[in-house]
């Protein structure tokens, strides 16, 4: 599936900033499920610098610094020809030894999987349990497990819109059994981790229906299966990540992969207003 997508977003201050430091993890990553055929990125006021660069993750990072003039509107505009190149989400095969979890990594894999086997935002009893009951529904398949997950939130979780804020904790989404996509994604990624799968977040966009003319941000979570690699499933359409979403950036914890971060210089304060317009378009 080949897209075209438009993202505007933009920053009102209710009074005149100057801008500090910022980082951009807007740019499509490539990989084996997806490629990049055209992308650019334009940002008003224009930075006096901008460097790109590869963090930990190998999320492509734009990094780019202000001149010392006071503004009211920062806006960042990029566009992007896209191609996904996975229709089937289940096109892999894994070993033996990774069919039934908890999983026994060989020594080297396990010093790489490591951290993101730490509970996302502190470790909740409640979460643990019901992941090993939801582990128990499966008897221990790992594939059972993940798409009875995603299944599980997205029948019992109503989902709900908040734009801005961090993703709330793990056991309160579970407790209260409502949220955003990155809600869902954060308890996704505990029950994982909880019985002991490799999770970590995502951050990109979403086909969604078809006569749908503007999109919004999505999250959803990735697991490091054994023979397939990082895999992605979506709790908040009950469905396992192929061809119709477009990742940006993946990290271990959720800021790691927000889109857009940065800070006003020492000594100016504003409250803003954020805005933003995606449009996402099949090339046929």
């Amino acid at each position: 599936m080949r897209y075209r997508l438009v993202h505007n977003t933009q920053y009102q201050y209710a009074e005149p900033v100057q801008l500090g430091t910022h980082i951009l993890r807007l740019q499509p990553r490539v990989d084996g499920s997806q490629r990049l055929h055209y992308f650019s990125c334009e940002i008003l006021p224009t930075p006096r610098k901008t460097i790109d660069w590869l963090d930990l993750e190998g999320n492509v990072c734009r990094q780019v610094w202000f001149s010392e003039t006071d503004i009211t509107t920062l806006t960042i505009v990029t566009q992007g020809d896209v191609e996904t190149l996975r229709p089937n989400p289940f096109d892999y095969l894994s070993p033996p030894w990774a069919i039934s979890a908890p999983l026994d990594y060989p020594q080297s894999l396990q010093r790489l999987v490591a951290p993101y086997l730490t509970p996302p935002y502190g470790d909740s009893p409640a979460v643990v349990d019901w992941a090993h009951q939801q582990l128990h529904n499966a008897d221990g398949n790992i594939g059972l497990f993940l798409t009875g997950l995603t299944q599980a939130i997205y029948q019992t979780c109503a989902y709900e819109t908040r734009h801005h804020g961090p993703p709330w904790p793990a056991g309160i989404v579970l407790s209260e059994q409502r949220g955003t996509c990155r809600d869902f994604t954060v308890l996704f990624m505990a029950a994982c981790r909880a019985v002991g799968l490799a999770a970590r977040f995502v951050s990109g966009y979403q086909r969604g229906d078809g006569d749908q003319t503007s999109h919004e941000l999505h999250a959803w979570p990735e697991v490091y299966v054994p023979g397939g690699g990082w895999r992605g499933f979506d709790p908040t359409l009950g469905l396992a990540v192929a061809d119709g979403h477009i990742a940006l950036a993946a990290a271990m914890e959720p800021v790691q992969a927000a889109a857009v971060t940065g800070n006003l210089r020492v000594g100016h304060a504003s409250q803003s207003t954020l805005t933003a317009t995606i449009k996402l378009t099949v090339v046929e």
